[in-house]
C-alpha cells in the first residue's frame, strides 16, 4: 500500500473581540433602556413626594396664625424648593422678581402670578413691615392650585 500524503490539521483562526456578537449588542442596548426608564421613575417619584410634601406643608401652614410677613416669606421658599425639586435647579433657583412670577404662571392659564394675587411673593417677603393688602385666602387658594398644576405636570 502507497502511503497518502496527508497534511496536518488546520485548526481555525480565534475569534476575536471585536465585533461582538449580537447578543453583547442586545445586552448592551437593553442595559441602556433599563438606566434610562430608571432614571424617568426616580425623577417622578421624587418630584411626586416633593408635591404631597409641600401639598401637606401648605396645610400647615394655612392653620398656623402666623405674622403675616413670615407667611409671605415660607409660601415663597415653599413654592421656590417644589419647583427646584420638580424640575432642574439650573432653571429655577436664580430666577426672582418678575421672573419668578412668570415662571410660576407657566403652567396656569390666567397669570395670577404676575398679574393677581401672587404678585406679593416677587417682592412682599423683603419689605420690613407686614403687607396690608394681601389676601391670604386667596394666595393660600392660588399656591394648593399651583401644586395640584405641577401634579398633573409630573
Amino acid at each position: 500500500m502507497d502511503s497518502l500524503d496527508l497534511k496536518d490539521i488546520h485548526l481555525p483562526d480565534s475569534i476575536g473581540w471585536w465585533p461582538p456578537a449580537p447578543g453583547w449588542w442586545l445586552l448592551l442596548l437593553a442595559s441602556i433602556l433599563v438606566l434610562f426608564a430608571a432614571r424617568i421613575i426616580f425623577r417622578r417619584l421624587t418630584a411626586k413626594t416633593a408635591i404631597k410634601h409641600a401639598q401637606k406643608l401648605l396645610k400647615q401652614l394655612r392653620q398656623q396664625p402666623d405674622d403675616k410677613l413670615e407667611t409671605l416669606t415660607t409660601l415663597s421658599a415653599l413654592l421656590r424648593r417644589t419647583a427646584i425639586s420638580t424640575t432642574t435647579r439650573s432653571e429655577v433657583a436664580g430666577l426672582r422678581g418678575q421672573a419668578w412670577l412668570e415662571y410660576l404662571d407657566h403652567c396656569l392659564p390666567d397669570a395670577p402670578f404676575s398679574k393677581g394675587v401672587g404678585r406679593c411673593l416677587a417682592d412682599a417677603h423683603y419689605q420690613k413691615s407686614e403687607p396690608d393688602e394681601v389676601d391670604f385666602e386667596a394666595l393660600f387658594n392660588l399656591c394648593e392650585r399651583w401644586l395640584k398644576q405641577q401634579g398633573k405636570k409630573s
